[in-house]
């Protein structure tokens, strides 16, 4: 499910499920949920993509990457951030000292801590410094860093 506030995210996913199952595979189907929209595609093939997807909940399970799925992930890094920020993640204004100053920060959250770990590796490759804020957040607010993620990320549209 997505957030239908955000329809060039909607499409990305839909170009994206698209362009994995072939024209020649069937389509990908897009329904409005009020609010939400699932886009959903049936193919047999989704599960040697994704390994990790089985019963339960995502933070119960490992979820690790295989290994052709990390050497993707470390040649990807940036599409990798841009694609967990706009699942879980958001771009913020922190105001401190009763709104006399604020500055952007990004926040990604997860319950899962093999998620936040791959988070945090891909930063790490990035030079992108980060801290946990909480247990299952992690923020990044230098300055230098959040114009980084500016850089490749872009807002959610």
């Amino acid at each position: 499910m997505l957030d239908a506030r955000y329809p060039s995210i909607i499409y990305q996913a839909t170009e994206a499920m698209a362009a994995m199952r072939a024209p020649a595979r069937g389509r990908v189907n897009v329904l409005d949920r009020g609010g939400c929209v699932e886009v959903s595609a049936y193919w047999q093939h989704w599960p040697c993509l994704f390994p990790q997807h089985g019963p339960g909940r995502k933070h119960a399970r490992p979820i690790l990457l295989e290994p052709w799925q990390a050497r993707i992930a470390a040649a990807h890094p940036q599409m990798l951030l841009r694609g967990l920020i706009h699942s879980d993640g958001c771009r913020a204004t922190n105001r401190v000292w009763r709104g006399k100053y604020s500055y952007p920060r990004y926040f990604f959250t997860n319950r899962s801590g093999d998620i936040l770990e791959v988070f945090r590796r891909a930063c790490d490759v990035l030079g992108i410094s980060y801290r946990n804020s909480k247990p299952d957040t992690i923020s990044i607010a230098k300055r230098k860093d959040v114009a980084a993620l500016d850089s490749f990320i872009g807002p959610k549209t």
